[in-house]
């Protein structure tokens, strides 16, 4: 097992509300979110198509801003905002995953290494991340000659390689058979384990039973358990 993440803490949201314009109707996409995932814990969200799962995982991550409440990061990254954040602080597998078109698929995993000025010193567990995901074969092909699903998991493995304080994952399970799943959320499950604070925003009842808890989601709002 890779060495334990000194305690990173995790994040904590309250009243996170999100609106957007579509044509003269005002949408309401997140209606007052609070939640909160601590560092070293799994926790999975739950919930129907269009009921704001995606939005909140974008707001996490810097890509949205709240128009009303509260986001605050806990541990070292506390004070500091998502914009300020390199692949070590926070990592995020979007579901339309985002691989760097004219880079390998090694260097896509590689690439939060390059960044942060650590390519020789994540060589090794890049290779490592490709073999436990299954596409280690394909690690100078680019990501047009893959699949989607192997495209995932380049994704997921990219996502992992800094071992991340705060790693979110959009339906990072969508397009795998069970045996490539399951081998995914083993990777996150062990990154929770390491301290990492994870958040995946799923469909896969299987990860549901995986993740210390379960947040679900309905219009807007978050609640706690398995929705019934």
């Amino acid at each position: 097992m890779s060495p334990r993440l000194e305690p990173a803490g995790g994040f904590t949201g309250a009243g996170l509300v999100k609106r957007f314009r579509r044509g003269a109707e005002t949408v309401s996409a997140l209606a007052g979110v609070d939640l909160e995932v601590d560092s070293g814990e799994f926790v999975a969200l739950v919930g129907p198509s269009g009921s704001g799962k995606s939005t909140l995982l974008a707001l996490l991550c810097g890509w949205e801003a709240a128009d009303e409440g509260e986001l605050a990061y806990l541990g070292p990254l506390a004070g500091r905002r998502p914009a300020g954040f390199g692949w070590r602080d926070l990592a995020l597998v979007p579901q339309a995953l985002g691989l760097v078109a004219d880079l390998s698929l090694a260097d896509n995993v590689l690439l939060p290494a390059r960044l942060s000025g650590t390519l020789a010193a994540e060589e090794d567990r890049a290779r490592s991340l490709l073999t436990a995901f299954g596409v280690e074969h394909l690690a100078d092909r680019y990501p047009h000659q893959a699949s989607l699903g192997e495209q995932q998991r380049v994704a997921v493995a990219r996502a992992l390689l800094l071992r991340p304080a705060v790693l979110l994952a959009d339906e990072p399970t969508a397009h795998q058979d069970r045996g490539h799943a399951d081998r995914l959320l083993d990777a996150v499950t062990d990154a929770a384990r390491e301290g990492s604070a994870v958040l995946i925003a799923t469909h896969d009842e299987i990860a549901w039973g995986r993740a210390d808890r379960v947040l679900s989601m309905r219009d807007g709002v978050v609640t706690e358990g398995v929705p019934s």
